[in-house]
């Protein structure tokens, strides 16, 4: 079986190296950027990256840069790693269609347990097409079409959108929300889940109304009869 690629993006060599090592152990191929511009580069000159782990703070390209520029073209899980502890920051990779953010210093092998948890998520399992409601998800191609009309969303709204349809009718914290669709405990406020629903209900159009508010709790999702 085919190695998964991954790019490690950090103007720092020891950093870069202390990363790959852990992957390599894991088996996976690493492949390495010390810029933004670099990264651009090769992303789009092996289009087979896995993943890419992308440094905030970096030269010529910063992180924010390297991420808008990749997301017009591609939905490539990214993890963001950054200095700072800024919840500003955090949203703001989220708006980005960042998948996950993790501030340095950090233990090697939580990060490659976030790599690992990552793509799985965002590995196809199970059934491909599902449909509900005049909603129907295509998990191979990414893709959401409502009444037969696609609509464009981030990587994380379809994640967000496909743990919804998954868990059709049950009421949904929203702690369990993130530590399902970012995989991770998020200590902030609920803005980053919030801004998440308001964007994708929008993007639905009257389908949104799916998508519950169950007030002091979270959401639910359910279909009108």
């Amino acid at each position: 079986m085919e190695k998964l690629k991954v790019l490690v993006v950090d103007d720092e060599s020891r950093m870069r190296k202390l990363v790959k090592d852990f992957l390599v152990r894991k088996d996976y191929e690493v492949i390495e950027a010390e810029n933004g511009e670099q990264a651009i580069d090769v992303f789009f000159a092996k289009k087979d990256i896995a993943l890419i782990i992308l440094d905030v703070m970096m030269p010529k390209l910063d992180g924010w840069q390297v991420c808008r520029e990749i997301r017009q073209y591609s939905k490539v899980p990214i993890i963001m790693l950054t200095a700072k502890g800024d919840e500003k920051d955090e949203l703001l990779g989220f708006e980005l269609g960042v998948d996950e953010y993790i501030s340095k210093p950090f233990s090697p092998k939580i990060l490659v347990a976030r790599v690992e948890a990552v793509i799985r998520r965002t590995t196809v399992t199970g059934e491909e097409l599902v449909e509900l409601g005049g909603i129907a998800l295509d998990k191979s191609a990414h893709q959401v079409k409502i009444d037969g009309a696609e609509i464009e969303l981030s990587f994380k709204e379809f994640e967000l959108l496909n743990y919804f349809v998954t868990n059709q009718g049950v009421a949904l914290s929203r702690e369990k929300i993130l530590n399902n669709v970012w995989n991770y405990d998020y200590f902030g406020d609920a803005r980053t889940i919030d801004t998440h629903v308001k964007k994708l209900r929008s993007k639905m159009g009257p389908k949104g109304d799916y998508i519950k508010t169950i007030w002091g709790l979270g959401y639910k999702f359910e279909v009108d009869a």
